[in-house]
């Protein structure tokens, strides 16, 4: 650690908080809020990203070098959906993600509608399943008539 950062043990001794030492040593500042940051980031994208549609597909393993998964994303929520993606992944049977890839959807899903999408996934050694959800969207509300 460099010669700025206190003991850590000097300061629980002081009975200094956390902040403390987050403000007397900016080496552990950074690490902290670069858990945080990393934390939320991977948190966020793949609990909201989900909620609200219905992801159906079909694998074509057809091709030694590439899976083709076609399918359609049904949009369940109760407003209109904008600039959807979604994220397929080759998994091993222990769930462990070996080839992943991703593909656009649809620049607008309506409430209740439903788009195809079709992509294609590396084909790895010890592929046992596959996932596909949607990654990213924008929610939105539909235009209002006269």
């Amino acid at each position: 650690m460099p010669a700025t950062c206190p003991d850590l043990l000097s300061v629980a001794r002081r009975r200094c908080g956390t902040f403390s030492v987050m403000r007397a040593c900016p080496l552990v500042r950074r690490l902290v809020l670069g858990l945080v940051a990393v934390l939320s980031i991977i948190g966020a994208g793949q609990v909201a990203a989900q909620t609200g549609f219905t992801v159906t597909w079909d694998v074509d393993q057809s091709r030694p070098d590439r899976a083709r998964l076609t399918g359609r994303v049904v949009n369940e929520r109760a407003e209109d959906v904008f600039e959807v993606s979604v994220t397929a992944e080759a998994l091993d049977a222990r769930g462990k993600v070996l080839a992943r890839g991703i593909a656009y959807v649809d620049s607008r899903i309506g409430r209740g509608a439903s788009r195809p999408f079709s992509m294609s996934v590396p084909a790895v050694a010890g592929t046992a399943s596959f996932r596909v959800v949607v990654s990213s969207y924008r929610a939105g509300l539909s235009p209002q008539g006269p």
